[in-house]
């Protein structure tokens, strides 16, 4: 399927899942392993064909790789050789571009300045620290396994490592978490002076285990919407662009790996369950680790879902990612989109359907709602673009349902 599927484009993103955790965090619904020395080692050795097999794929060696980022799970347990010979396994099968945005996600219990100084010296350059809160309480009803003083030690350990790119990870609406709690940590995490921030609003997702079982004591919902506010604001007080809804970033710190995903690019996919998407297909790979290495030991790419996206979809998609970001899309995708309500996929051969004027009326809903989005302040013009405004971005999930 991907031998079928070449790129679009000569650069390309790169995406390492990495799916053991030693311990796993109540809300999180993301694709973990329980850590064991064994499956780690036989992880390894999976990972490593699989980046053999993609990069024997015919058009591989005409492709350069821009960004990489290890998600997790937790891909700071990874020890510093095994790390590194992921990445010059890569850099044998792939062209990585010199200047290459390297990404690891770290929990504050499980990196050191030792570690991250080989980290580095394997080319990391950039460290995402899933801090959540710095509340020791919280932290401990989450399933953390540091408390606040260890997230403090830990991003100072990334500095004294010499890494000059750390974001830091929040969330908000969390449970028992009051207005000045959360005023605290924003406070204290921006003294720090990272270089970029993620906060997330807590989601209950099938899969976890609150998203089960349901938990206690959660704000209501003009808390998590003054929370929100609160950030924002801080942040950009301090200096942060506001350039996505999740994500702030000093000028020049943006994630350039995610902002692949926010302009519907193209990036490859390793590890178990991770997801890709090159040329017209988004693809997973099977997500139980033991069957993920025994497809591998087969010689064989552990695909197990892809699907060839339509014109209509990608429009959607790059509409609704597109307007995540501070840059909002032109203007004329947003045009593109109404035509294409109630009508045949764009490039269709099929021309206009039976009764044309009565497509051209199905597009009119969309058209007073993108219309109220704009007179209620949610959606602004810039020029030949489209964006979001701060207020759009706190109401978007329910926006981005009109554009599907």
């Amino acid at each position: 399927m991907l031998a079928d599927n070449p790129p679009a484009s000569d650069s390309l993103g790169f995406y390492i899942h990495v799916p053991f955790c030693a311990q796993r965090c109540h809300y999180c619904s993301f694709n973990t392993a329980p850590l064991d020395a064994t499956a780690m080692t036989r992880y390894l050795a999976a990972v490593g064909c699989e980046l053999d097999l993609l990069g024997a794929l015919a058009w591989a060696p005409r492709v350069r790789v821009e960004t990489v980022f290890f998600g997790g799970g937790t891909p700071s347990l990874l020890d510093p050789a095994a790390l590194a010979a992921i990445l010059a396994r890569l850099r044998r099968r792939f062209a990585v571009a010199p200047g290459a945005e390297i990404t690891v996600e770290g929990n504050p219990e499980s990196v050191t300045r030792e570690k991250l100084h080989a980290y580095r010296a394997a080319g990391v350059n950039r460290l995402s620290l899933g801090v959540q809160s710095l509340d020791d309480a919280i932290l401990r009803r989450l399933g953390r396994l540091h408390d606040g003083r260890g997230a403090r030690r830990a991003f100072e350990a990334a500095r004294d490592a010499g890494i000059a790119n750390v974001s830091v990870d929040l969330m908000y609406g969390l449970p028992g978490l009051d207005p000045e709690g959360w005023s605290r940590t924003v406070d204290a995490v921006l003294d720090w002076q990272p270089d970029h921030l993620s906060a997330y609003g807590l989601t209950l997702d099938a899969g976890s285990l609150w998203g089960a079982a349901g938990v206690a004591g959660l704000p209501p919902e003009e808390t998590v919407v003054a929370q929100y506010w609160r950030l924002a604001r801080a942040a950009a007080e301090r200096g942060f662009e506001h350039y996505e809804i999740s994500n702030y970033a000093r000028p020049g710190f943006r994630s350039r790996h995610n902002q692949i995903y926010w302009r519907a690019a193209e990036y490859l996919a390793a590890g178990p369950g991770a997801c890709g998407f090159v040329g017209r297909v988004r693809y997973a790979n099977v997500r139980a680790t033991p069957r993920y290495a025994v497809t591998l030991e087969e010689g064989r790419l552990p695909l197990d879902t892809f699907e060839e996206l339509t014109p209509r979809q990608r429009l959607a998609e790059r509409l609704i990612l597109g307007l995540r970001t501070a840059d909002g899309v032109p203007a004329a995708w947003l045009g593109a989109r109404l035509l294409c309500s109630g009508g045949p996929e764009p490039g269709s051969s099929r021309g206009w359907p039976a009764g044309g004027a009565a497509w051209l009326r199905d597009a009119e809903p969309l058209r007073r709602t993108i219309d109220a989005w704009r007179g209620e302040r949610l959606l602004a013009d810039a020029g030949d673009r489209v964006r979001l405004t701060e207020a759009g971005f706190l109401v978007s999930d329910a926006l981005f349902v009109e554009l599907l």
